[in-house]
């Protein structure tokens, strides 16, 4: 059985940076893409980055310049590195994984940003 589990969230302020962590455990097998989403209370679920299995990325442009995705692929794991943090990206963090026909979700991890 698949499970991707999340750590790296946490309290910080304002500028601040945090490093997210998401790692797929069990028979994966290969996988394609992987990405990060996030959650506000009250909004709906907002797609944050993704990172193909080659190495391309993108990211929604709020983030742009700020957040950095990547990914081992030995390990199976995808990483969100989150630079000058703003109230604005406070939520749950949510990574999700493609494998072929299969989506895979973490539980999410809180992120929350103080001014």
């Amino acid at each position: 059985q698949v499970q991707l589990v999340e750590s790296g969230g946490g309290l910080v302020q304002a500028g601040g940076s945090l490093r997210l962590s998401c790692a797929a455990s069990g028979s994966i097998g290969s996988i394609n893409f992987m990405e990060w989403y996030r959650q506000a209370p009250g909004k709906q679920r907002e797609w944050v980055a993704i990172i193909s299995k080659g190495g391309s990325t993108n990211y929604v442009s709020s983030v742009k310049g700020r957040f950095t995705i990547s990914r081992d692929n030995a390990k199976n794991t995808v990483y969100l590195q989150m630079n000058s943090l703003k109230p604005a990206d406070a939520g749950v963090y949510y990574c999700k994984m493609v494998v072929g026909p299969y989506i895979y979700w973490g539980q999410g991890t809180q992120v929350t940003v103080s001014s």
